[in-house]
């Protein structure tokens, strides 16, 4: 069964607590529950992790090409602005990234340093960005969207 890692970098633990102007009053459990959701309804594993470190961040990216995971989502949230150590972690992984961000990061003037190491980018789509992400992670693991792999 296809694997997927959903990686949700600092600060997306305050989900629907922090600035829901910007992210919307949705919880990071009641998130996770859509996600686990649309697992089920896809037929693929997932695992959700949260960190506001990006050392554990780097450690959980290196443990997932370890354990052969298919394929990695990531919000990398305030690791977006200065987190070269995990944009390096992501190059030197070949599980593929793909990575998603809710809110339209151009038109808040952010560059992420960590985009140019993910195989492709969702955003500006708020929490649909996570589902997208994942069927363009399904994409790339099976080539159809549809579940499969090991």
């Amino acid at each position: 069964m296809t694997k997927i890692l959903v990686f949700q970098g600092a600060n997306m633990n305050w989900l629907g607590k922090r600035q829901p102007e910007v992210y919307g009053t949705t919880t990071a459990d009641q998130l996770d529950q859509r996600i686990r959701a649309y697992a089920g309804e896809k037929g693929f594993e997932v695992d959700i992790f949260y960190t506001n470190m990006e050392g554990v961040g780097i450690e959980r990216l290196q443990q997932a090409e370890e354990e052969g995971v298919d394929a990695i989502v990531m919000n990398p949230a305030g690791f977006s602005h200065a987190g070269y150590a995990l944009r390096d972690a992501i190059k030197s992984i070949t599980v593929p990234v793909v990575e998603v961000h809710i809110s339209h990061l151009v038109r808040r003037g952010i560059e992420a340093v960590t985009t140019e190491a993910a195989v492709g980018v969702v955003w500006g789509f708020g929490l649909h960005s996570y589902i997208l992400g994942i069927d363009a992670a399904l994409h790339l693991v099976t080539g159809s969207g549809k579940t499969g792999g090991k």
